[in-house]
This record gives structure tokens, sequence and C-alpha cells, in this order.
């Protein structure tokens, strides 16, 4: 015997907006689309969705409203006409945009007597629906509880506390660590890639030395990621305490071995502002009297103003 989904209402089809609706559509979810282009909704209506002819029209169909357009000024764009019609609704909000935008959002919602949950999406259209794929939302614990089992079918949701504005805060510093991250291995990449191939002799032969390939460096790289993740846990309870004991490597030697960093890439004609930019930061940290400190202690230099 199956089990009857909830309907839902997705307001917004662009790439990843239209990928929530097809996902809650392949999920069996009753789903109502509406988007300031028709056109875009098209192939979703061939798939069974419900088009909605407007967006009030959009929010009377389903108890649950999830909205995905560009930016707040659209979202307000949308339902600031209609914001009489929310009243009672559960609206989820994954429009990306500031902690503070969130705030607001939410309150305004609250004024229209809705229930508000923001959400942040933290994958590209094509992984949306996949159980790793992390949701991220704050605000209404009503909401998510009652509305889980939808949100489930988008990926692995995560309620992050009350305060409406924390699930754009997580979004902001986790882009911030896969930029971070990403553009590291770029420059590792081309630091291993960058030896010029030459003439190499052993055991009388003589043949052209290769150039390592982004794709031989990458496994490695990987494996090295893993380790770096228990760096993290380690860290992560210093800085909670604010005490970093300097047990395992000293922001001191962390200065040093950036040298040979540095070095090696500058004979390579890499470009080092990303290092150079990380010993600054390390440096500021020793000034404060951190030097015999674990890397965590880095965070009291990220905390403070210039």
């Amino acid at each position: 015997m199956g089990t009857e989904r909830s309907a839902v209402t997705v307001i917004g089809l662009g790439q990843m907006g239209s990928a929530l609706a097809a996902t809650l559509l392949e999920r069996g979810h009753p789903t109502t689309v509406w988007n300031r282009s028709a056109r875009k909704a098209q192939p979703l209506v061939d798939r069974g969705a419900g088009l909605a002819a407007t967006p009030e029209e959009a929010v009377a169909a389903s108890p649950l409203v999830i909205v995905c357009v560009l930016d707040y000024d659209a979202l307000h764009a949308t339902l600031d006409p209609v914001a009489g019609s929310l009243a009672g609704k559960s609206l989820v909000n994954l429009t990306s945009g500031s902690p503070e935008q969130a705030q607001e959002a939410e309150a305004w919602a609250r004024s229209h007597a809705a229930d508000y949950l923001d959400g942040a999406i933290m994958t590209t259209p094509p992984g949306v629906g996949s159980p790793e794929t992390m949701f991220l939302y704050s605000g209404s614990q009503t909401v998510f509880a009652t509305h889980r089992p939808t949100l489930s079918a988008l990926g692995d949701p995560l309620h992050l506390g009350a305060e409406p504005g924390l699930a754009s805060l997580y979004d902001a510093a986790l882009l911030g660590l896969m930029w971070s991250t990403m553009t590291g291995w770029l420059h590792g990449t081309a630091l291993v890639g960058a030896e010029k191939a030459g003439e190499t002799e052993k055991a009388g032969e003589t043949g052209k030395a290769e150039k390592t390939e982004a794709t031989a460096f990458t496994p490695v790289s990987i494996r090295w990621l893993g380790a770096v993740t228990g760096f993290l846990a380690t860290y992560a309870a210093q800085v909670d305490a604010g005490h970093y004991p300097g047990d395992d490597a000293t922001v001191d030697v962390q200065i040093a071995a950036i040298d040979h960093l540095l070095h090696a890439a500058a004979a390579r004609g890499i470009d080092n502002a990303l290092p150079e930019l990380l010993k600054a930061t390390m440096e500021r940290t020793r000034d404060l009297g951190h030097g015999s400190d674990s890397y965590a202690s880095v965070i009291e230099v990220l905390r403070k103003r210039s």
C-alpha cells in the first residue's frame, strides 16, 4: 500500500527551482509550479505538475510553498502583492541571500501569519535529490518537523536552529571553505605540474620527463584532505575553549614550512598570492604571541578587525 505524498508548490523555475520541482514530482508529490515566464514550466507540466496562472493561485494550491528565485528583490516582487494569501501557509525560502535578509523575510512572513523556514542548498542542480546532498534550514522548527518528509526528497535536511539567518550564515562560511580548498588544490596542481619536460638519463637510456597531470596529483590530494579533517576535529575543541596547545605543529613551525612552498612555487613561476596571504596571517598570529601555539590560534587574528 503506497504512502500518500504531501502537496507542494514551487515558485521560481530557474535551473535550481526546476530541479527542485522535478525531484518532488519524481518522488510522488503533487506539485504545483509557477514562474514569471510560463514557458519554463512546460517540461514540468508535461511530467504531471500543475501550472498555476498566478502567484496567488500557486500559494493557494498547497500547504507548503517553496520559493527559489534569483534574489530577495524577486522574492518580494512575487509575493508582496499576494501576501494576504500566505496566512496559515508554511513558507520555505531557498533563495540565496544574506543572514540579514533572511531575518527580515522571517519578520515579513510572520507579519502575514505565515510560518517561515529559511534554507540553503549545498549543491548544484544535478545534485538535488541525492541523499548525500545537504540542505541547510533555520527558522521555524514546526515547519521543519511537519514537512521533513517532503524536504527529505530534495536531499539530507539539517535544521541548524531557530535563528532564521543561520542557514545563510553557514552557506557563506561553507562556500568560503570550498573556495579556499579548491584554490589551494589548484595552486598545488599548478606547482606539481610546472616542471618543464627535459632530457633524462637513467641506466644509459635517454627520455623525456613528463609533467605531473592533475589526475595523478588529485587522488593524493584527496587522501591528504582526509587527514586534514582530523586536524579540524582536533582544533574545533581548541577554538571553543580558546586554548591552543602546540603539541602537534606550532605556528612557528608552519611559518617555516610555508617558506618551502613559497620558494618552490616562485622557482617555477607559480602565482604565490594565496600562500603569501596565508604566511602573512600566520605571522600576525605569531606577533600576537601565539608562535608556540597550534594552528588553531590563527582564529584570534581572523576574529579581530584590522
